[in-house]
């Protein structure tokens, strides 16, 4: 059974019922009741398209009109089966058709349009090279089912280049020292003010 799968709980028999015949007893029953489980979890099972059996999925891809292109895995065909009404929901706009190349593992997508001296209708789709040579089948399938009625698209290649940036400490001490010069006071004083003086005169 998967580990997701529902387990049934162990069987236990009466202790005095204790021996290697007992033991083989219980693991039998234990075997029985698990496989009495898987069969009753099988039909909600075949409803899910991680689980279900490969022709019950193309019954229900055909039911979400999705259809498998020639060499496409079966993880991705039950992807874009599991993820269809949320892709149709997103298609047409520019966040949504990122956002259905992430559901499905193509990775970042950047989208420019009405771009300056081309033609109104195109739209470009800009990728890495990886990501072009891993998926070129599922790309072409995206933009046939997903893409805007009437545009041209075209790829164009981005290269990302690792960047490492450092964390410092960019700061700034400063002081202010204010000197002030106390006022200086001038208190007169009373003092006498005079000038004697005297003449003599002599005569011969």
């Amino acid at each position: 059974m998967s580990s997701d799968q529902p387990t049934t709980p162990d069987v236990s028999l009466p202790f005095w019922m204790s021996g290697p015949e007992l033991t083989k007893l219980a693991r039998a029953a234990q075997r029985w009741f698990e496989l009495l489980m898987g069969w009753a979890i099988w039909p909600a099972q075949q409803m899910d398209p991680d689980t279900c059996t490969e022709a019950v999925l193309n019954l229900i891809a055909w039911q979400r009109d999705i259809d498998r292109f020639e060499g496409e895995p079966l993880a991705l065909y039950r992807k874009r089966v599991r993820y269809a009404y949320a892709n149709a929901r997103d298609a047409g706009s520019v966040e949504g058709f990122a956002r259905i190349f992430e559901r499905l593992g193509v990775g970042y997508l950047e989208t420019e349009e009405r771009m300056p001296n081309r033609d109104w209708d195109v739209i470009a789709l800009y990728l890495s090279d990886s990501q072009l040579a891993d998926n070129q089948g599922l790309l072409q399938v995206l933009i046939q089912h997903y893409g805007r009625t009437c545009r041209r698209y075209e790829w164009t290649i981005i290269t990302p280049l690792p960047v490492q940036v450092r964390v410092e400490s960019f700061d700034n001490d400063y002081q202010a020292i204010c000197a002030s010069v106390p006022a200086l006071g001038i208190g007169p004083r009373l003092r006498e003010f005079n000038h004697d003086h005297a003449v003599i005169a002599a005569k011969l």
